[in-house]
C-alpha cells in the first residue's frame, strides 16, 4: 500500500490489544473514503493497497480506487528541519518541491506539458488552468506580489479517461502562503477563480470531513450540473509555505473515490 512517510522514521507497530482496537476504529470509512492519515512524529499512512475485506463495512467489489506506487517522502537536506518542526518558524518545506508532487498511478499516461524545464513549471503555464483572461492576470499579479518562488507540477490520464493535474506553488514563508490563501483562494462556498471548463463549482459537501491530514488544510470543490465537456473536481491545499491545486476531470463524470484518494495522498506528502 502506498504511504507517505519519512525515510528515516519507521512506523511504530501496535504493541497491545488496546492499540489494535484504536486502529480498527480509525479504519472505519466514511462516505466511501479510500485513504486515511494518522499524524504523529511526522508519519502519515495510506490504505490504498488494503483489501476491501480488511476494512469494516465494505463489499469486495472494486470501488474505483487507483493503484499508486509506494510513496515515500523525499529526504531533507542535512540539518534541515521538517516544515512543522518547532524550530522551523517559517514553515518551510526544505525537501525538493519537485519530489513532493504525487506520482502517477499505475497504468496512467503522463502529461508531458506539465514537466516544465528541469521540473519547474512556468508561471504562465500554471495560469493557463484558469478560464478568464482577466482572472489569469489578477492571479499572476497576486503570485508576483506574494513572492512566488517555484511551481512544480505533474499530470496524467488514466485508462478511463480521467485527467489529473497537480500544481505545487512555493512561497518564502507559511505566513505569506496563508495570507494569499485566506484573502484570495479560500472560500466555504465556491472557488474564487474558475478553472477552464468549470465556470460554476461549489464546495464538495460529500468529501469526507473525518479524513484529516495534520497541518494541511483543504478546500474541495465540484462542478455543478449541467457539466461542460467534462465534469471537473478541484481542491486547494495549504501546507506551510506551499499552496497546492489538485484537479481531476472526465467526460460524463469524474469519480469521487480517486479524487478523494489523490487529494489525501498529496496532502500526506506535504504534511
Amino acid at each position: 500500500m502506498p504511504e507517505a512517510s519519512p525515510q528515516s522514521v519507521a512506523p511504530p507497530a501496535p504493541s497491545a490489544p488496546k492499540d489494535r482496537r484504536v486502529l480498527r476504529a480509525v479504519l472505519r470509512w466514511t462516505a466511501a473514503v479510500v485513504v486515511f492519515a494518522v499524524a504523529g512524529t511526522g508519519t502519515a499512512y495510506g490504505i490504498t493497497r488494503m483489501e476491501r475485506t480488511d476494512v469494516p463495512g465494505l463489499a469486495t467489489e472494486s470501488d474505483g480506487r487507483w493503484e499508486y506506487p509506494d510513496i515515500v517522502k523525499p529526504p531533507l537536506p542535512s540539518g534541515s528541519p521538517g516544515p512543522f518542526a518547532e524550530e522551523n518558524t517559517a514553515g518551510s518545506h526544505h525537501a525538493d518541491l519537485r519530489e513532493l508532487v504525487l506520482p502517477a498511478p499505475e497504468g496512467a499516461k503522463a502529461d508531458k506539458a506539465l514537466d516544465g524545464k528541469d521540473g519547474w513549471l512556468a508561471t504562465k503555464d500554471f495560469l493557463a488552468a484558469y478560464e478568464s483572461k482577466d482572472e489569469r492576470e489578477t492571479i499572476g499579479t497576486l503570485l508576483t506580489d506574494h513572492g512566488l518562488r517555484h511551481v512544480a507540477a505533474r499530470g496524467w490520464t488514466t485508462t478511463d479517461g480521467t485527467r489529473t493535474r497537480i500544481y505545487l506553488l512555493q512561497f518564502d514563508t507559511a505566513a505569506v502562503t496563508e495570507s494569499l490563501e485566506q484573502n484570495y483562494f479560500s472560500s466555504v462556498m465556491a472557488p474564487p477563480y474558475a478553472l477552464k471548463g468549470a465556470t460554476q463549482s461549489l464546495m464538495d459537501e460529500d468529501f469526507p470531513t473525518k479524513v484529516v491530514v495534520e497541518d494541511v488544510r483543504r478546500y474541495p470543490y465540484t462542478e455543478t450540473k449541467p457539466y461542460g465537456a467534462e465534469h471537473l473536481r478541484q481542491a486547494y491545499l495549504v501546507s506551510g509555505d506551499v499552496l497546492a491545486l489538485v484537479v481531476q476531470s472526465r467526460k460524463g463524470g469524474a469519480a469521487a473515490v480517486p479524487f478523494q484518494q489523490t487529494v489525501v495522498l498529496q496532502s500526506q506528502l506535504l504534511g
